[in-house]
């Protein structure tokens, strides 16, 4: 076990950390799509390291990953794909002992460390997505549809290991494209919990892991009707002042805003990880509880 697994949590510590992840303007150049019944699909970033293909990796009723970013982003099937955050088990061929797992490394690794990321956070995955329509030539997005900031994932924290330090009896996460990488100690993986456990809040059956099947308004970040993606509409105890921090790169008061629907949020357009410790909000295990107890976990 790595070293950062001896920053233990007390019984009531948690961080949330809101994790972009998959396509989006600068890495696979287009948004994820949400399908015509509402079931979205996180397309991974494109990564010549990696030793999948979009071929190989599974998608939904509607598309296969590869004729998915082949059709919305000309990407060819046979590109190699950033299978990363790795969250469902039949997306992909698996050997015995497969976990749900999550990479990351260099500078977004060391501010998790800084942030005290350890075992019992939860990782809420979000991306950039976006609906399509069937068309004669394939999927294509919706005209006059906005891009809009969705989560789409979550991971609950048991292990983190780096790449460096991980035991080679363990075979069944050497696909994982940062195996492909230097094995430095900013090169971690991050293992899920079996099942889901929150602090005073039951949530039976919830996988320590896994995605959202469906979009839903529970999932949405982006602000409804707005045209820019990175303003958030967040429930109001988001709001920084007057709790002892804020979210994570967002501690610049200008960018937040008070309204009778919620709290605005203009979001930084860089970064990758934004922390929340629910010591300072504990009103975010409630929220958590109710996100993983509506249709939205289930479907």
């Amino acid at each position: 076990m790595d070293e950062g697994l001896r920053l233990h949590h007390s019984k009531e510590e948690m961080r949330i950390i809101l994790s972009r992840k998959g396509f989006d303007s600068s890495s696979g150049g287009v948004p994820s799509p949400i399908f015509p019944d509402g079931r979205m699909l996180s397309l991974p970033i494109p990564d010549r390291l990696s030793r999948i293909a979009y071929a190989d990796i599974s998608g939904n009723r509607w598309a296969g990953m590869g004729e998915a970013v082949s059709q919305l982003a000309g990407i060819p099937p046979t590109h190699r794909a950033h299978l990363d955050p790795d969250l469902v088990c039949d997306r992909f061929p698996r050997s015995e002992g497969w976990r749900p797992i999550f990479g990351q490394v260099g500078s977004a690794e060391g501010h998790l460390r800084k942030q005290r990321v350890c075992k019992g956070d939860i990782f809420l995955f979000f991306g950039l997505f976006r609906k399509v329509e069937q068309a004669i030539d394939g999927w294509r997005y919706v005209r006059n549809s906005n891009p809009m900031h969705v989560l789409f994932g979550w991971l609950q924290i048991a292990e983190r290991v780096s790449v460096s330090a991980w035991p080679v009896t363990d075979h069944w996460a050497l696909y994982h494209p940062h195996f492909a990488r230097e094995p430095h100690k900013s090169n971690v993986i991050y293992i899920s919990t079996e099942r889901l456990t929150l602090t005073q809040r039951e949530c039976k059956g919830i996988a320590g892991a896994g995605v959202f099947p469906f979009f839903s308004p529970l999932l949405r970040l982006t602000a409804p009707k707005s045209d820019r993606p990175g303003l958030w509409l967040l429930p109001q105890w988001f709001y920084p002042k007057p709790r002892k921090s804020a979210l994570s790169f967002h501690g610049d008061i200008s960018r937040w805003k008070k309204s009778s629907s919620g709290t605005m949020l203009s979001s930084v357009s860089r970064g990758q990880e934004f922390v929340l410790d629910c010591d300072d909000y504990p009103e975010a295990v409630g929220w958590l509880g109710d996100l993983f107890n509506s249709p939205a976990a289930s479907g």
